[in-house]
């Protein structure tokens, strides 16, 4: 029910509340009236008192006095009334969200500080931790009689570690992408886990162009390995590989103790991965102790201090303009993707950064030039896409030399040789700095396991079969990744096993035996199986058992079916010494010795000897190629699958998100992150910084 508040005549005590109804009077219509006026904010209710009809049309007047008051005050309202109110509405909004953010940004700040309150720890957290005798004072034995490392002091570290002792040894040469990627996909608990590798880091070499001149901090590349090592528990020695004894499985490790001399103890093993990379190739050019390198992180760090100290020597006064053009003449031997990156971000710097921080005419003598010995820079790359990179560096003005080859390498200018018109010149370029990148030699550890192993014919790399097991070593002892192997393709060499296979289950000579198309489909189906790298070169089976059918039969003879195979075994390269490589065998490793853990001990029981589970248990290796990319002065080029394409800024920071996408850990990408936000407000601030001897700044 609906109520009004009346004020009574003046004399009146209070208020009363009339309730409104309609009313209706004693007539023939049943039609409601409301009768009253309206005087200022006073209802004149004389004569509500004198009959219930007078009260409830006073009351209906009033109400609808009110209802008419309340319309008009709106419909007067001046035009712009609803523009001022919903400003004032979007001001206040405003005012609310700022409050918001500085409420939450607030809170962030404290949750912060309370979780750095709890990183502290005012208590000792030393304890007593058994550790055993055999670590502390290790036996010796071995070809050598050198101290056996059976026993580590962090084997009792904790409960996790203690179950590890009796388990399978796995040991792992190297810290590079293949050695941690298969620390990342291994199963922890499966195996005894030690890593040895002279560096304590995994570097991110893609981006190590950039950090050589301030676009990205070094920590920002490298992770500690230990960190990754914590995920199975293992162990790490910061000790270098020297050789390995096959028939004991001991590995013989290296270290420089705290008086300066070699210490050498042997390392025991059931299963051993070689992935200690390789080493730059010289190519037998003098002088290359006049150049500088890029592979590790020191390099990285000499690299922008001997440019940062090139410019500081190009403003004295006492520099000649000779000089001054030599200081500040950059020459990259290699026009592969390490040193056209590095010429790139070279180049960035010098036009971007130290243009402004040091004299403008220093811009017209600084010169950058790429000598390559192929027609093209990138030559690995589609040549469409090698061009674009060409015109980008000559839109740049850097020298690239293509068809040229290094001959001598002095402390003020390299010496090469250019072919023109067919003539052989012997030409040189003022130096101030020279890098040298021109691919890659096998390690010293490699050779010494080359030479202990017949079957290892490979000049470059350690040869493995496609399972990766290091070819000549005790089947299922010993793996080979990275850079530093490659894998075997000699489909043709395994025909005759092949053969032999089919001849045995028919009973026939190998020499003899004619393949009808089926049965060229199951020869065709193991070499796939076998070599997976093959499948792509045996898709159309009719059309390759109709063009090696020479004569028509039908058939494939040994011969025909001989010359088949090793047409496609030419066609075969060696896989890319690339990060990517690395990276999926690693992953391979990873997931096959968690399978042949698992495996392990239904074998024991049965005494039946596990050196050929790989091929039980898993699919051998097969490389996938997921395309090629480099960094050119603000812009990137990409081959994807036989996709190329080139560009500018997008495709800059494309090539950002995919490496940021790679990187190892949430840490190092949050860094990577940082530099690049700190490269676009502030430019390259550590450029005019140099780094101190331990590489941080």
């Amino acid at each position: 029910m609906s109520a009004v508040l009346l004020r009574s005549r003046p004399g009146a005590p209070g208020l009363r509340r009339i309730g409104l109804q309609p009313c209706r009077l004693p007539s023939s219509r049943s039609t409601p009236i409301a009768s009253g006026r309206l005087s200022g904010s006073r209802l004149l209710t004389t004569s509500a008192r004198r009959s219930p009809v007078s009260q409830c049309l006073a009351s209906r007047a009033f109400f609808t006095s009110r209802m008419s008051v309340r319309h008009n005050s709106t419909t007067l309202d001046p035009p712009n009334s609803k523009k001022k109110s919903s400003g004032l509405n979007i001001l206040f909004k405003s005012f609310a969200a700022c409050g918001f953010f500085i409420v939450m940004s607030g809170a962030v700040v404290v949750a912060f500080f309370i979780y750095d309150a709890t990183t502290y720890s005012e208590t000792s957290s030393a304890e007593d931790i058994p550790v055993s005798e055999l670590a502390l004072n290790p036996r010796r034995g071995g070809p050598k009689n050198l101290p056996l490392a059976e026993a580590l002091v962090g084997d009792n570290d904790s409960e996790a570690m203690e179950q590890q002792k009796e388990k399978p040894r796995l040991v792992i040469l190297g810290t590079g992408w293949g050695s941690v990627a298969l620390l990342k996909h291994l199963n922890p608990g499966d195996y005894h886990v030690t890593v040895v590798s002279p560096t304590n880091y995994f570097l991110f070499t893609p981006m190590l162009p950039s950090a050589t001149v301030g676009t990205l901090g070094l920590r920002s590349l490298v992770e500690p390995v230990r960190r990754i090592i914590q995920r199975v528990h293992g162990h790490f020695l910061k000790a270098e590989a020297i050789d390995v004894d096959f028939s004991e499985k001991l590995v013989e490790i290296s270290q420089v103790d705290a008086n300066g001399k070699s210490q050498h103890f042997y390392l025991p093993y059931d299963k051993l991965i070689v992935g200690v990379g390789c080493v730059t190739n010289p190519h037998g050019v003098k002088g290359l102790e006049n150049c500088h390198f890029l592979k590790t992180i020191d390099d990285a760090r000499q690299i922008k201090n001997r440019v940062l100290d090139n410019m500081e020597l190009a403003c004295l006064p006492t520099t000649t303009d000779e000089e001054r053009r030599r200081l500040l003449s950059f020459v990259v031997c290699g026009g592969g993707p390490t040193g056209v990156e590095f010429a790139a971000e070279l180049f960035d710097l010098l036009n971007e950064d130290l243009l402004h921080s040091f004299p403008r005419i220093l811009r017209n003598e600084i010169s950058v030039h790429i000598i390559q010995s192929r027609t093209h820079i990138l030559n690995t790359y589609d040549e469409a896409l090698s061009k674009y990179a060409e015109a980008r560096f000559a839109r740049d003005h850097v020298d690239v030399v293509t068809n040229a080859r290094v001959k001598e390498v002095r402390d003020d200018k390299v010496i090469f040789t250019e072919k023109e018109d067919g003539k052989t010149i012997v030409k040189e370029i003022p130096m101030g700095f020279c890098l040298w990148s021109t691919g890659v030699a096998r390690a010293d550890f490699c050779k010494r396991l080359s030479d202990r192993l017949d079957t290892q014919n490979n000049k470059h790399a350690l040869e493995t079969d496609s399972h990766l097991r290091l070819i000549g070593a005790p089947l299922g002892d010993v793996y080979a990744i990275g850079d530093c192997a490659t894998v075997q393709n000699n489909i043709a060499d395994h025909v005759v096993s092949f053969l032999r296979t089919i001849a045995w289950e028919r009973g026939k000579d190998p020499e003899k035996l004619h393949l009808s198309f089926h049965e060229w489909k199951e020869v065709a189906n193991r070499v796939k199986k076998r070599f997976p790298q093959a499948s792509n070169h045996l898709r159309r089976l009719d059309k390759l058992f109709e063009q090696y059918d020479i004569d028509h039969s039908g058939t494939l003879e040994f011969g025909e079916l001989s010359e088949l195979l090793h047409q496609i075994d030419t066609k075969l390269t060696s896989l890319p010494a690339t990060a990517q490589r690395a990276n999926q065998q690693g992953e391979y490793l990873g997931r096959k010795l968690t399978k042949i853990a698992a495996a392990l001990p239904g074998m024991r029981m049965n005494d039946i000897d596990h050196g050929d589970l790989d091929s039980v248990v898993y699919k051998a290796f097969k490389y996938k190629h997921l395309g090629s990319m480099a960094y050119i002065s603000n812009a990137a080029i990409f081959d994807f699958g036989g996709v190329s394409f080139g560009g500018g800024l997008l495709a800059m920071y494309l090539w950002r998100s995919v490496y940021f996408t790679e990187s190892v850990s949430l840490r190092t990408r949050c860094m990577l992150a940082m530099d690049w936000a700190k490269r676009a407000l502030f430019g390259r601030g550590q450029q005019l910084i140099p780094y101190i001897i331990d590489g941080t700044y």
